[in-house]
């Protein structure tokens, strides 16, 4: 299921002294089976797009069409429960959301609300919560038992266990150590592979956008300034640090290198292109 926005406009609070224009003129395309990346600024306008991305937000201008459905201005409310099953959003810290006294009802809120009998709910609580990495045992334990991490594990299953064809992730490592955020970013990357789940997310984190995102978008103040594949957004690296979005640590490290006089085929992203490009050159045995 593809996602596109054309010329999508949203102002909060309209026609009243408060209004603030968050949107303007989005033109954008999530693609079927893609992972795709969103960032900028704080205030540059990434939580308002990736709430018309299952019309928790309609625009205010333009229109949103997702899968078969267009979203527009003047969309009905009604009827749009069934987009929310096809787009998962995964908010910042969603652990803060749970509320069940036990992780297997938690789990099974979702799917039963959407139409799930009580079987068929307790049996995606327990598929969706092994993939997410934790097993069975922990179905009958009360979520508030759990650590921070394995909190927000099952929050995440309770938002995989509906489904959707689309998972939407807003900043979903923040709060968490290196190896839990390492270990998070690995779980959404075989869900993408071994799933063909179309993902998005929401990061400020350059690192995560370089080893796993496709296509990146880049926001500000509301409106689209850049787009294409890291290799293509990054590699203006003036460009990226007059707009203080950060690079990733590799192309940081390869830049210091050019300066002092080494040339590479292309800016590498990841610490595995640098490693390999350092190889090819002879600076290094591929075993450092």
């Amino acid at each position: 299921m593809d996602i596109r926005f054309e010329q999508v406009g949203f102002t909060y609070q309209p026609n009243s002294p408060f209004e603030t224009r968050a949107l303007f003129d989005i033109d954008l395309e999530v693609k079927e089976g893609s992972y795709t990346a969103l960032v900028g600024h704080t205030g540059s306008g990434k939580s308002t797009l990736l709430q018309h991305l299952n019309a928790l937000l309609k625009p205010t201008a333009g229109l949103v069409k997702i899968g078969e459905r267009t979203i527009t201005p003047e969309t009905d409310n009604k009827n749009l429960k069934p987009i929310r099953k096809k787009v998962g959003i995964v908010f910042q810290f969603p652990e803060a959301q749970l509320f069940e006294e036990t992780v297997a009802k938690d789990i099974a809120f979702g799917p039963k609300n959407f139409g799930a009998t009580d079987e068929e709910a307790v049996k995606l609580a327990a598929r969706y919560l092994e993939l997410v990495g934790l097993d069975e045992s922990y179905l009958e334990r009360s979520p508030f038992e759990l650590s921070g991490g394995q909190m927000r594990r099952v929050a995440i299953a309770g938002v995989l266990a509906m489904e959707p064809e689309v998972l939407v992730l807003d900043e979903p490592t923040a709060g968490l150590d290196p190896q839990g955020r390492k270990e998070m970013m690995e779980m959404f990357w075989r869900l993408h592979k071994e799933q063909q789940m179309t993902i998005v997310l929401v990061t400020h984190l350059m690192d995560d956008v370089a080893n796993f995102a496709d296509y990146v978008y880049v926001l500000e103040k509301g409106r689209v300034v850049k787009c294409g594949t890291p290799q293509t957004v990054f590699e203006d690296v003036g460009w990226v640090e007059e707009k203080q979005i950060g690079v990733p640590t590799a192309t940081a490290f390869a830049e210091k290198l050019v300066q002092k006089g080494l040339t590479f085929d292309h800016l590498p992203l990841t610490a595995e292109e640098l490693a390999d490009q350092l190889v090819a050159m002879g600076g290094l045995s591929h075993d450092e």
